[in-house]
């Protein structure tokens, strides 16, 4: 009996060891299935990817060139990465390699240590290492025996040759090599190219696989494009621009922007202030500065607002009417949150600095609006002698307003309060007469007046080819009641960028086609191939030919003798408009705000060259200057001319003198230098000019220094130094202020001080507003001093304009 009961245990000891075998068989077999059959390929996938290794390869991007093709204005220049492979570093390597980086690179020790010994396979350590630095770190390696661990990676990093010229157009790119701004971030795909791959097999130690699975995906370079913007050209551009925003004083900075009337390519166009693309992310000194007095201002409001609520609360407490009410105002009081000063003092900080970047990056051509005022004269002068409703000698008469018999609505004043008496269209528009434009306004009606607005692209975006371009502010038709056709007829109430302002010139000037504004003309690959050029063909047609000319005709009147005389330059058939626009919705957010600052300008003048053969329009403008008289004609009118007197000679535009202006002409002093006194005296005579011994010297002496220097401008008939040797110091004139004197009295006072003048404007009847070198300062007898006038007689100015019925 106990045998059996032996011999049934280990019977089914058998039975139980056998079902343990053939379940763990059938889960091995079941594994098997499963992972060879269910999930073969995504293991198989899997090992693969861990025993591959992939590196992106980076492409350059694209350069960008000026019009000519020639000048670099952005480009990329390779530079390194510096990483580090922790996991294959030798033992006692760590140390050296983190002392060497951190010196080499300037970072702190106890970082490249710890992310040394990270148990990583890849770790970045700095990027955007110019190649010297780079050979430094090669150097080192080899110096110190280093095996694995540090890598070197080349990458590429943007250059900007010109530094400020073009900023706001160019733009710049951030760490990545991204577009963040101008046509950096318009054309970044473009620009970018497509990054490559290289694919290798390692183990596990990162050594090669003993097979080949290596894959070179080579990375493609970037087009490159070619600009419309003419560096030359924008460099005087530049030049004059900044020179008006330091004369106006104009808070929220000057744009100007040139553009060809036929194609609609931009060959300049600049915004001030701006900045270093190199270095985007610093401000001016000057709006650095002004930083902390704005934080103490807005933190002063803040805690003014703070002690106002305190106050209310404390108030509610004090007239609560029921023990509830008061706990719960009490309540309210306790948990009130109080400013923390500290913090918030940090905060505005950051903020402050955030917008003065900001601001600096802003184009303002194309991103911000204005009421364009007068300027848009030659527009509403062009819609009403298209439609028929006036030609040139049509008359209204001016009495310095226009009353709309409407007790609602007030009177709207001409910006010359005694007013301008009976006119004609021609005379409307030489004195910039608001009533005049009104009475076009009304004739016209506001279903053609809204027509043609929206006909000359008012009421869409132009479509440049530039990131962030504002959307105009406009009455419908069926918002332009009479008051707001008034306000529209003269250019406020409405706002518009002047990037449509300069393309509605161009229209005016060009017989009457609306062109496409662009700053790139065209794309090119890697070889120089032309990929894309830019279409140029026109939009629609908005006025006729013969209104264009007949328009062109009014404005070159306008420019040559009448209100727009200060941006006449002698002998290039000038064309042009003031514009002097009231910022009435700033005027009263500042008086909401307890800011009463008076009412803000924006000054303006456009017009085009040459009136016979339109080529070239150009806008300038000044927003809010603080300097001065608000006035286009006398503080953006010098500008323009100043601009275009430099850059139609260079353009290739001839000049035709009157005899008049042959009179006051420049001309450019020849070199006598190396000759005897005896032979530069009479050299210079047969040049039509004097020449005058500075010193004793006798005839045979020879001339070592002539002032002007050759080449340089002089006065006709004007006056060369000679010297022997260069002048001491001690014997240079001083230069007498010429500022607010008639061309007569300036040449007076510069025969006193043993120097000459140059004369820019309109020396005829106007009076000094500026001169390129400063009072007081020590310069050699004989120097030339070019001075700028303007004249006030008949310039339009700042004057209560706006007035409707919500004012």
């Amino acid at each position: 009996m106990a045998k059996s009961n032996r011999s049934g245990v280990w019977q089914r000891t058998m039975v139980i060891v056998g079902f343990v075998l053939v379940l763990g068989f059938g889960a091995v077999i079941t594994n098997l299935v499963r992972l060879q059959l269910v999930n073969g390929e995504t293991l198989k996938t899997d090992a693969v990817d861990q025993s591959l290794q992939s590196t992106q390869l980076t492409p350059s991007r694209g350069t960008i060139y000026d019009a000519t093709g020639t000048k670099v204005l952005a480009q990329s220049a390779s530079v390194w990465t510096v990483a580090l492979e922790p996991n294959y570093i030798d033992e006692g390597d760590d140390v050296k390699i983190a002392k060497g980086l951190s010196e080499i690179l300037g970072l702190d020790y106890d970082a490249v240590l710890k992310k040394a010994q990270q148990n990583s396979y890849f770790v970045y350590v700095k990027r955007k290492v110019e190649t010297e630095v780079r050979d430094e770190i090669v150097q080192y390696i080899k110096d110190e025996k280093i095996g694995r661990g540090i890598t070197l990676m080349e990458d590429y990093k943007r250059y900007y040759p010109y530094g400020t010229t073009a900023s706001t157009v160019l733009g710049f790119t951030g760490t990545d090599n991204q577009g963040l701004a101008g046509v950096e971030t318009e054309y970044d795909s473009e620009l970018s190219g497509t990054a490559g791959r290289l694919v290798s097999a390692k183990n596990a130690q990162g050594d090669d696989m003993p097979f080949q699975y290596d894959q070179y995906v080579q990375a493609q370079d970037g087009y490159d494009l070619v600009l419309t913007i003419d560096e030359t050209v924008q460099s005087i551009v530049e030049k004059h621009l900044q020179a008006g925003l330091e004369a106006c004083g104009a808070l929220e900075g000057g744009t100007a922007v040139l553009m060809n009337v036929k194609t609609g390519a931009i060959l300049a166009l600049s915004t001030k202030g701006d900045y270093d693309p190199n270095d985007p992310f610093t401000i001016s000194q000057e709006a650095e500065d002004a930083i902390p007095e704005k934080v103490e201002d807005a933190l002063q409001k803040a805690q003014e607002k703070e002690q106002q609520e305190l106050n209310t609360l404390q108030l509610a407490i004090d007239n609560a009417e029921t023990d509830e009410a008061r706990a719960e105002a009490k309540k309210a009081l306790a948990d009130y949150e109080r400013i923390d000063v500290t913090t918030l003092r940090d905060e505005l900080t950051d903020q402050m600095w955030g917008e003065a970047q900001n601001k600096q990056w802003r184009n303002k051509a194309v991103s911000d609006t204005y009421y364009p005022g007068s300027v848009f004269k030659m527009v509403t002068g062009s819609m009403a002698m298209e439609s028929g409703v006036a030609s040139e000698d049509s008359t209204y008469t001016c009495v310095g307003y226009w009353d709309f018999n409407d007790p609602t609505i007030k009177p709207m004043y001409c910006w010359y309060h005694s007013g301008h008496g009976t006119e004609t269209l021609v005379d409307g528009i030489c004195n910039s007469c608001n009533p005049y434009m009104i009475w076009l306004g009304q004739k016209m009606g506001r279903h053609t007046f809204f027509n043609f607005f929206e006909a000359f692209g008012f009421t869409q975006r132009t479509g440049i080819d530039l990131p962030g371009e504002a959307d105009s502010l406009y009455f419908t038709e069926d918002q332009l009641n009479t008051s707001e056709l008034a306000t529209s007829s003269f250019g406020q109430n409405f706002s518009i960028t002047p990037i449509q302002m300069i393309t509605a010139i161009a229209a005016v000037a060009n017989g009457g086609y609306l062109v496409q504004p662009h700053v790139v003309d065209r794309m090119l690959d890697s070889d120089g191939n032309i990929v894309k050029t830019t279409d140029t063909s026109y939009k629609r047609q908005v006025i006729s030919e013969d209104v264009s000319k007949r328009m062109t005709a009014i404005l070159q009147k306008n420019a040559t003798s009448e209100s727009g005389k200060n941006g006449y330059v002698a002998g290039y058939r000038m064309a042009g408009k003031t514009g002097t626009s009231e910022k009435v919705a700033l005027y009263y957010q500042d008086l909401a705000e307890g800011n009463d600052r008076g009412m803000q300008y924006v000054v303006s003048y456009g017009g085009y060259a040459p009136a016979d053969d339109p080529q070239y329009a150009l806008l300038v403008f000044y927003d809010e200057p603080q300097i001065g008289g608000a006035s286009g004609g006398t503080q953006a009118g010098p500008i323009f001319a100043a601009i275009m007197e430099e850059v139609l000679p260079y353009l290739g535009v001839d000049p035709q003198y009157t005899e008049s202006e042959y009179e006051n002409l420049s001309a450019t002093a020849p070199n006598v230098i190396g000759m005897t006194m005896a032979e530069a005296k009479s050299h210079l005579e047969e040049q039509g000019f004097s020449g005058t011994v500075v010193g004793d010297a006798e005839d045979d002496a020879l001339v070592t220094v002539q002032v002007p220097s050759p080449g340089a401008s002089i006065p006709k008939e004007g006056m060369v130094a000679l010297y022997t040797e260069e002048p001491d110091p001690e014997t240079y004139v001083e230069v007498p202020s010429f500022i607010g004197y008639d061309i007569d009295t300036c040449r007076y006072l510069a025969g006193l001080a043993d120097v000459q003048v140059l004369v820019v404007g309109d020396g005829d009847s106007g009076y000094a507003q500026s001169q390129d070198i400063a009072e007081g300062t020590k310069v050699k007898r004989g120097s030339v001093i070019r001075i700028s006038f303007v004249s006030s007689g008949g310039v339009e100015a700042a004057g209560n304009t706006s007035t409707n019925s919500e004012e």
